[in-house]
C-alpha cells in the first residue's frame, strides 16, 4: 500500500507538479508549500534583539506591553505577500501553522519571550470566520504554541463587534474601528498570566492595542504581541 502512495504520488508530481508559493518553481522533496531558497531569504527582521524596535515602538505611549517582535517584514509587491495572501485568503491555514513553528523556534530560543504562560491569537468576529473557515491567527498561534511549549487560548478574548476591514483605513480610523470591540468571557482564566498576543500583520497595531487594554482590565495581566509580519511600507 505505502508503494502504492509514492507511486501515485510521483505520478500526481509529474502532471501536477507541486509549486513554491512565492517563487513558483517547483518543489523538491520534502519541501512543502515554500521552497528552501525563499525560507532562507525570508526578510526575518531580528525585532526580538532590540527591545525599541518597530514594532514595540507602535504601542509606545498607547498601551503598555512587555515586549514586541515580528517574524519577517511584509512589503506589497514583495513575494513574500504571497505568503500572507495564501495563509489568509487562500484557506491554507496549514501553511500559516508551519509558518508559525519556524517563528515560535526563534520566540523559543528569546529570554523575553519565553517567559510568557499563555498564548492567545487575535480573535476575529463570528461572521468573519464563519465566511473564512478558520481564523488565520489562531493557526499561526498553534504553531508557536507547539514549538515553544505553551498552551493556547483561542476563546476566551473574543470579539463583540462585527467591523469594516481595516485595509484602507488611517491610523485614527482603524482605532475608532476596534475601539471597545473585544471582550474576556472569563477574566480569572487570565489572572497573573503573561499573555503573548498572536496576529498575522500590524500595521498601525490598533487591532493588538485594542485586545491589550482589554487584557490589561485583568488582575496582574501582562502582555507581549507577536505577529508573522510587520508592514513595512
Amino acid at each position: 500500500m505505502n508503494t502504492l502512495t509514492h507511486i501515485l504520488n510521483d505520478l500526481s508530481d509529474l502532471f501536477y507538479p507541486q509549486l513554491c508559493i512565492t517563487c513558483n518553481e517547483r518543489l523538491i522533496s520534502q519541501e512543502k508549500y515554500i521552497c528552501m531558497k525563499c525560507w532562507f531569504d525570508l526578510p526575518v527582521s531580528n525585532f526580538h534583539t532590540d527591545e525599541e524596535n518597530k514594532v514595540a515602538q507602535l504601542f509606545w505611549g498607547r498601551v503598555h506591553v512587555e515586549q514586541a517582535t515580528s517574524f519577517f517584514h511584509y512589503r506589497k509587491g514583495s513575494r513574500y505577500q504571497k505568503l500572507i495572501h495564501f495563509i489568509k485568503y487562500k484557506g491554507m491555514k496549514e501553511l500559516g501553522q508551519e509558518t508559525g513553528k519556524k517563528f515560535g523556534d526563534i520566540l523559543a530560543e528569546d529570554g523575553n519571550f519565553n517567559r510568557v504562560n499563555v498564548i492567545v491569537p487575535v480573535p476575529l468576529h463570528p461572521k468573519k470566520q464563519k465566511k473564512r473557515g478558520f481564523n488565520q491567527s489562531e493557526w499561526i498561534a498553534r504553531g508557536i504554541a507547539e514549538v515553544m511549549h505553551k498552551p493556547i487560548s483561542a476563546d476566551n478574548l473574543f470579539r463583540k463587534v462585527f467591523t469594516a476591514t481595516q485595509t484602507r483605513k488611517n491610523r485614527f480610523e482603524r482605532w475608532q474601528n476596534v475601539d471597545g470591540i473585544f471582550g474576556v468571557k472569563k477574566t480569572e482564566l487570565f489572572e497573573n498570566q503573561h499573555i503573548l498576543l498572536i496576529d498575522d500583520v500590524v500595521t498601525t497595531g490598533s487591532t493588538l492595542e485594542a485586545c491589550a487594554f482589554e487584557l490589561l482590565k485583568i488582575k496582574a495581566t501582562k502582555v507581549s504581541i507577536a505577529t508573522l509580519a510587520f508592514a513595512d511600507f
